[in-house]
């Protein structure tokens, strides 16, 4: 199958490129190295050694011999390349990962607030519409994510629709599935939100078929690709703005640094790993909805924890501190989450548990590269609110006083 990968040199995209060359399909890579460019902004590298995307292919080629091509394009801003190369390569599925990925990032400062909003949603319209002008029945698969839910009101959240009961102006009723009322957190996570209405719009409109995969948090960096050759090495973020909470504390553990947990570590949220999502991408891409369908809806996510919990199991492993820090985000400080997740699995997911792979990510990855850690980049400085009230009093496992950073 021909596939594109749109912003393919990514967390997620880099191996889900692999992930699907080594599985026979002929992938290309759209991207505009944004990633690697916020590197340099926030002037914070990837703890794993990142090399340039040409070395990275060609090393693909060397050990396997097959290619992954690359375009250079900005999805948000390059409508005319894109439309272009979607003509010539006449693609059979397009993976949407295209789009500033993180929450912190995206509320920084106005001036990120206007760039998430501007590269995402551009991004995706751009996509969509390109297709329609070029009549390309492509399967799209996107990247979104389980926050575009909210946490909390204690349903069980659907996986994408919910069904409703409306009056009728007869006084009878009518039932019938919308989409599961939207509750951002974040600008990002509007963004995908907002991905989700344009997704529904062009299926309606010119039946361009969408499968939208609601993420739960990725933790873990390497899968079975990846692994090969060290010049293939994906990325482990682990700065205040771009590293998931669970690859934080594992870095945090790995070089004696607290383990920082924002206010109670109350917050319930869904994690996946990082070779599971590769697999639900693949799964997704393998089932597309039929030419009529509605957009096709899956959460993609394996299992839910809380923040402090995760933080225990990392300090039982390690002997690692944890630190309770004043939290930077407007959210609730404990909530429960239930979530609908049949649909991967049904297809055939076998998800990989949390603590099954901890110890050897902490040891491969963590451990391996801490060295390369910039301690100054480690706590969470993006505000999502310009005024708090006063934080809590801050206390690690067993003191009795907060717990510096290392010197």
């Amino acid at each position: 199958m021909r596939i594109l990968i749109l912003g393919g040199d990514g967390f997620c995209g880099w191996p889900t490129s692999l992930h699907l060359s080594a599985r026979g399909h002929d992938v290309v890579i759209v991207d505009n190295l944004a990633r690697r460019s916020a590197d340099l902004e926030l002037e914070a590298e990837s703890l794993t050694p990142i090399r340039p995307l040409g070395e990275r292919r060609a090393a693909w080629k060397e050990l396997t011999g097959r290619d992954v091509g690359f375009a250079r394009i900005d999805v948000a801003q390059d409508y005319d390349e894109l439309r272009d190369l979607l003509a010539e390569l006449r693609p059979e599925a397009i993976v949407h990962f295209a789009e500033q990925r993180a929450a912190p990032y995206s509320m920084k400062s106005p001036r990120h607030k206007r760039y998430t909003i501007d590269n995402n949603v551009n991004a995706t319209h751009n996509l969509l519409a390109a297709l329609v002008e070029v009549e390309l029945d492509a399967h799209v698969v996107h990247l979104g994510t389980m926050g575009v839910y909210g946490y909390g009101g204690g349903m069980q959240i659907p996986e994408g629709y919910l069904r409703v009961q409306v009056d009728a102006s007869d006084g009878s009723q009518v039932e019938q599935e919308i989409l599961y009322p939207a509750n951002p957190g974040s600008v990002y996570h509007l963004t995908k939100t907002m991905d989700q209405l344009a997704f529904a719009f062009y299926n309606k409109n010119d039946g361009i078929r969408v499968t939208d995969l609601h993420q739960g948090i990725v933790w873990g960096t390497q899968t079975h690709e990846t692994r090969i050759d060290e010049r293939l090495i994906n990325r482990f973020d682990y700065d205040g703005d771009y590293g998931t909470v669970l690859n934080r504390f594992l870095m945090q553990a790995a070089i004696g640094y607290p383990l920082t947990v924002h206010g109670t570590g109350g917050q319930t949220r869904a994690f996946i790993h990082i070779q599971d999502t590769v697999r639900c991408i693949e799964l997704a891409i393998e089932s597309p909805p039929a030419p009529d369908e509605r957009v096709q809806i899956f959460n993609q996510m394996t299992e839910v924890h809380r923040v402090i919990d995760l933080a225990e199991i990392v300090s039982r492993l390690t002997g690692a501190d944890i630190d309770l820090v004043d939290n930077p985000r407007k959210e609730a400080s404990e909530n429960d989450l239930v979530v609908v997740n049949r649909s991967l699995l049904d297809l055939g997911l076998d998800p990989i548990t949390l603590e099954e792979d901890l110890l050897r990510e902490v040891s491969e990855i963590a451990v391996r590269y801490k060295d390369r850690c910039d301690l100054d980049k480690i706590p969470a400085r993006s505000q999502w609110v310009r005024h708090k009230p006063e934080p809590a009093r801050k206390l690690a496992t067993g003191a009795d006083e907060p717990v510096p950073a290392p010197a």
